[in-house]
Parts: structure tokens; sequence; C-alpha cells
């Protein structure tokens, strides 16, 4: 599907409708939704859609919303799944090659020359990471928010990703290539590292660092990577078999594999790194790769929705999907003679003894799976779309979540609106969520974001430096 090149910012979300409108119409017209019966037209629409909302929601500062229209704050890692989008954009004729790098030409040089520093106020980072949230307007540290290694992690993928895709000899580009290797070369991951081996997830000026560490199975497989493939600051390989001793394997909806309840973490790393055909020692004693792995956490989710073990409303074969989204709103309802518990934003899944559901479904969790189990996800995105229409999916794609079992008028959300007979829709888009849905749809259709990365230094060190052998990574380790 072809779209007129994009001038920059404009246009909005569908109004959100009011509570007590003309729901008979709304349901009416979300159920006359016609959709492309072709796949490829299909994804063409998701995707032009989902990345019309990165190009129109990101100022020209390049400090993508977390969310939007609710725009609040910038967050750092939607910022690197714009990167990636603009590239993508350009391939598919949404936006201009020259559109893209002035874009992403300003992002990098905010980034870089962004001050750095403890102190509390006024920095954009510290020892070359960066606050999970910025402020939209000067880059600088929005509210309390906490230095973060993985959402500094999840900017570098796009930034990298824009290094080896813009790779002219104009001096933008080269200059495009000069910033990301000053980006990346200035993160000191030792730093991170105050209780090794394993990597520590946040600090704060003032307070230090907090508890939690990366370790368990989880989106933190590009910082693994990132950080022993640094040519500045990269840690001892002995990180890495630390990391992967704390994973816990099992069966779950008859699918064995490393578990991971939310999808998000099966599905990060994977937006940036080709795991087919690659292993680290963890997975070649178990026979595959994560590939298959995100594979069989996708399937098991779907098996799960299909069983329903807790009687939620709307789901089935085409419509699941557990992953970190926002919610109705932290409060109890009685459903279908059940009382309930329902949440705000939460990291949603299901896994080995450990269910997090409310009956939301997260449309993320299924787009950003596209690659794994196409025959599974591509008519789950369909399935929702019809079914839900532009209460669901709109001019920006598919909205952050809904809720299949709040479809009565009066109950007490917190965010969203309910429409009666079909349940409750949030009004926003989460740039963490869009990022997954645009860029794993292109790997399925192109493997462009996994070819160029192949060519990226840092991820094949880092890959070699943890032990990964085979595929196309062969002869590429010394």
């Amino acid at each position: 599907m072809a779209l007129t090149v994009l001038a920059g910012c404009g246009g909005s979300p569908t109004a959100p409708t009011e509570e007590g409108g003309d729901t008979a119409t709304q349901a009416a017209d979300a159920a006359a939704m016609t959709l492309p019966a072709d796949d490829d037209a299909f994804l063409d629409l998701v995707q032009e859609r989902t990345f019309r909302w990165f190009w129109e929601a990101t100022p020209e500062n390049g400090l993508t919303p977390d969310r939007w229209p609710s725009k609040t704050m910038s967050s750092i890692a939607a910022v690197g799944f714009a990167l990636s989008a603009y590239p993508v954009g350009v391939e598919r004729g949404w936006v201009t090659r020259e559109q893209a790098r002035e874009r992403t030409l300003a992002t990098l040089r905010l980034f870089w020359e962004a001050p750095q520093g403890p102190e509390p106020t006024g920095r954009a980072g510290h020892r070359g990471f960066f606050y999970h949230f910025l402020d939209a307007d000067n880059g600088h540290r929005y509210d309390n928010s906490e230095l973060s290694s993985i959402d500094t992690t999840l900017l570098l993928g796009g930034v990298l990703l824009a290094q080896a895709y813009f790779d002219g000899d104009d001096a933008d580009e080269a200059e495009i290539r000069s910033l990301a290797d000053r980006i990346y070369g200035r993160v000191d991951w030792s730093f991170f590292q105050n209780n090794p081996p394993l990597v520590t997830m946040g600090w704060r000026p003032g307070k230090g660092f907090g508890p939690a560490q990366w370790k368990g199975y989880d989106e933190s497989l590009l910082l693994q990577v990132l950080a022993l493939g640094s040519p500045t600051h990269a840690l001892d390989p002995g990180l890495y078999p630390r990391f992967t001793s704390t994973y816990e394997w099992a069966d779950f909806q008859g699918q064995p594999h490393v578990n991971f309840a939310p999808l998000f973490g099966h599905q990060y790393s994977h937006v940036w790194i080709d795991f087919r055909g690659i292993q680290d020692d963890y997975m070649a004693e178990r026979g595959i790769d994560y590939f298959e792995n995100s594979r069989r956490a996708t399937l098991s989710q779907r098996a799960y929705a299909i069983a329903n073990p807790g009687g939620w409303r709307g789901y089935g074969e085409n419509v699941w999907g557990l992953t970190a989204s926002d919610g109705p709103g932290g409060f109890t309802a009685t459903v279908d003679g059940v009382e309930r518990q329902f949440h705000s934003y939460w990291a949603r899944g299901a896994a080995h003894e450990d269910i997090r559901d409310d009956g939301t479904i997260v449309p993320t969790a299924a787009g950003g799976s596209v690659p794994f189990a196409p025959e599974v996800t591509i008519p789950a995105l369909r399935a929702m779309a019809e079914r839900y229409g532009d209460n669901l999916f709109t001019e920006y794609g598919y909205l952050d979540a809904f809720n299949p079992s709040l479809d009565e008028a009066g109950m007490a959300v917190t965010r969203g609106r309910i429409v009666p007979g079909q349940g409750w829709f949030n009004d926003d888009y989460l740039g963490i969520d869009q990022g997954p849905i645009l860029l794993m749809i292109e790997n399925h259709r192109s493997g462009m974001i996994w070819e160029l990365m192949k060519k990226s230094p840092p991820i094949v060190r880092g890959l070699c430096r943890a032990g990964y052998r085979g595929g196309w990574l062969e002869g590429r380790c010394e």
C-alpha cells in the first residue's frame, strides 16, 4: 500500500467516544470493518499505520513520546524503536531517505550533546547511560526517572541500526555513523556491574543502585550482547554463562522452553538479532535456538487463551496475547458472577507457575511474534481488527490494549473507555508496543533489520564473546 511521502507531524487518532454515546452505531461500524483479503496487503496496512505513529508523534528533536496522544514524556526505548522504524519507512516508500536521515541525525545529535553527570536534574544521563524517561522538550531527566540499563540498550539497538543503514558517503550519513560510534562507545557497562557478575537494572542520583539485577530469561539478551561487544567498556565474558544459569526451563501448555511470562521478553532482542540457527551453550544443550524458544512461548500463550482457565470473555484461537501493557485500572469488579481484580499498567503474561491475567489482551503480543509463528499471529491480528474495528484498529494501528470482559457502562475504569457490548479499549498507543509490531513484521517479510544488524561489529563481537556459534555466525568468530 503506497502512502504519499509524509511531511511531518499532523493528524490525530479518532477521538474517543464518551461513555453513553451512540454505542449501537459504534458497534455496527466496528463490525463493518473490511480488511484486505491478501495477507501482504493487510500487513502493508498494519505497517504503514504503525509507521505513521512513529513519524507523526515524534517531534523534530527525535524524542519519541512514551505514549500518544496522552503525551507526557519521551521514552528512550521508544526512541530506539523509532530510529529502527525510519529505515523501514524509507524502504517501503513512506518517507524519503533524506527525511529519515534528517530526523535520525537530529536525534543522534541530541543524545550525544545532551548533558551527562551524577546531578539529579538538568542531565540526560550518566556514564553514557540515559534516564528511562526524558523531558520531551529539552531531553533532560523526567521527574524521578531511573538511569536504565535496559532502556539504554533498546535505544542503542536503534542507534546501531541507523549506523548500519545510513552507509552513504555524504557528510550527514558519515556523521550518523560517527555519532553512533561515540554514543555506544561512551556507555560504561561496568558502572552497572556494581554487584558482579550480573548487571543491575537501575540507578538514581542520591539513592544509588536498585536491588534488581538481570537474571532469569528476559528481554536483556540484547543487553548482554552489547555489554560484551563494546569496543571501549566490554564486560568479561564470564557474565554470560552466569546469566543463562538463572534460566527456568519448563513445559507450559505442551511447549517446553525457557519461560518468561510476558511475550515482550521473547521479542525485544529479536527485533535486532536474528537468532535463527545460532546457539549459545545453553540452547545447544537443549537442541533449539532462541528463535524456536520464542515460537514455543508464542504458541503456549495461544494455547493458554484457547484453554482460558480464567473464563475471560473474548479469548480464543484468534483473540489472545498477554504482555506488558496499559490496563483499565486497579479495581475489582464482578464479571459473570465472579469478583475479579483488574490492573493498570502491568506486566501481563502466562508461563509455568506464573500467570498474570486480568482479561486484558494486547495486540503487540501477536504482532511482535509474527516471524516466530505467522500461521497463528497474522490471523490473530486480522481477527482482532475485524472484530473490534476502529475501536481498536485506527489510523495509527492498534491501540495498546483492550478487555472484552469489561463491556458494561459504569465500571470504574481509570484509563480508556468502555464500549458497551464490546469491552474496554485504551485511548493510547505506546511506543514500546508499536515498535515490535512494525519491526517484527518487517523481519518476517524481508529480514531487513536482521540483515543490517548482521553487519554491525558490536553485534557480531558480542555474540561471539558470549559463545554463540553456527548459522550465519559460522566463520565470523575468532
